[in-house]
């Protein structure tokens, strides 16, 4: 990884790549320190807790939305509104002609995301400005709260908008890599509280060392659930096109174990954590009962968080992958499964692939999730760095040296290309 670095380094267009990247690291750290004029964000320290939606979102989004500054809603707008497209694209026909038009189609689907962008970020804003930060307003007019929808609303669009350069100017997913800078934003909080911990005597030097190592082992975990995939060989017969030949060669179908990636487990977080926002409103006794019985790190939370994520593990690669369109592409170039006839049988071969694929992944996914609660149930050390978060740092990790890698492939390879 070191020798990649080092390399990547020494050719000046990834050097500049790299280089603008952590320019826009810092300046996503930098509006992170801007708050949302006419708020006193002191007031909201205790409602952003760990067991809410929103204290699920401030951790993804490093701590903006308790300091409500002008990235609060952070990136969320355009995931929402991202997951809502790819839905969608299943149900309207005409999305789904867009999304098979190639480049073109792409675009207008892209498009009407950042529209529904926006929109989900003002219906966010307006939520966050009058239920939640109410009683944070310092001056309780309509300029005042319109001031603060705008603040917010533009904080998203800005971090969209930056997301998407990084992709084209920079280096990795953009808006990948601003989650994955949110995230590891809350690392030196993480080592402050265990350094505390430690010095108050509430845990010792061998539990710190016992859970560095777990989570170490729990990264490696990851990688191999992340790079984990079955090869499903498939053969091209010849066919003679003109005066030319085409086909004839062997090639494969990867068949990734985690095809739904960190999607299930975002989805379960934000479900599971229903009960403890509602309760934030309505203060009833049975209202109160569920959230303590749900609370997080009980056992039936658990069990429920694992079922959810299994659930939506098995959905969301159901959405994504389709055997009896896969299958249909290999017949129509030609293709076939050595010891398959083409069509149905091989639909129903890649149905079984996935069905069993997806269990082992959805399994995996879900211990991820729940280890690290676990973890802290047990030894009572603060872990800022959830399941979720450690799968998404991991992967967008992996994701970026992947396209160092294909930079300087192609790079190489330049000389033959002119």
């Amino acid at each position: 990884m070191l020798e990649t670095v080092r390399t990547a380094w020494r050719i000046k267009e990834l050097r500049e790549r790299i280089l603008f990247t952590l320019a826009m690291f810092v300046v996503f750290r930098v509006g992170s320190a801007i708050p949302v004029p006419g708020v006193d964000a002191s007031l909201l320290a205790e409602f952003f807790q760990e067991d809410t939606i929103f204290g699920f979102v401030n951790i993804i989004g490093g701590g903006n939305l308790s300091n409500f500054t002008i990235f609060a809603l952070g990136i969320m707008p355009y995931i929402n509104a991202s997951i809502i497209m790819n839905l969608l694209t299943i149900v309207i026909p005409k999305l789904k002609e867009w999304s098979q038009e190639g480049p073109e189609g792409r675009k207008k689907i892209s498009q009407i995301t950042r529209y529904g962008t926006i929109v989900i970020a003002v219906i966010q804003a307006l939520g966050l400005s009058t239920l939640i930060a109410g009683e944070a307003v310092v001056d309780k007019t309509m300029l005042s709260y319109v001031t603060i929808i705008i603040s917010l609303t533009a904080g998203t669009a800005f971090l969209m908008w930056m997301g998407e350069l990084i992709t084209e100017r920079g280096i990795g997913n953009g808006i990948s890599l601003i989650i994955f800078a949110g995230i590891v934003a809350g690392f030196p909080i993480a080592v402050a509280m265990a350094a505390e911990q430690f010095r108050f005597g509430q845990i010792s030097l061998l539990v710190i060392l016992v859970v560095v190592a777990l989570l170490l082992a729990l990264i490696i975990g990851i990688i191999g659930l992340d790079q984990g995939q079955r090869r499903i060989n498939v053969q091209y017969s010849k066919r003679v096109v003109g005066r030319k030949m085409y086909g004839g060669q062997a090639t494969h179908i990867p068949m990734k174990v985690n095809q739904a990636g960190v999607i299930p487990v975002i989805f379960a977080s934000v479900i599971i954590s229903l009960p403890q926002t509602m309760v934030s409103f309505i203060q009833h006794p049975v209202a109160q009962r569920i959230a303590e019985a749900l609370s997080w790190g009980t056992g039936l939370n658990l069990v429920i968080y694992m079922t959810l994520i299994i659930l939506f593990a098995f959905f969301y690669t159901a959405v994504q992958f389709d055997p009896f369109q896969v299958a249909g592409n290999i017949k129509k170039y030609g293709g076939f499964i050595p010891g398959l006839r083409p069509g149905r049988p091989t639909a129903d071969y890649l149905a079984r692939v996935t069905s069993r694929l997806t269990t082992a992944g959805a399994f995996s996914l879900a211990f991820i999730a729940i280890f690290p609660i676990i973890l802290e149930n047990i030894t009572g050390m603060s872990i800022v760095f959830g399941g979720t978060g450690l799968i998404i740092v991991v992967g967008v990790t992996l994701e970026t040296f992947k396209q160092i890698e294909s930079h300087m492939l192609m790079r190489s390879y330049r000389g033959f290309m002119k």
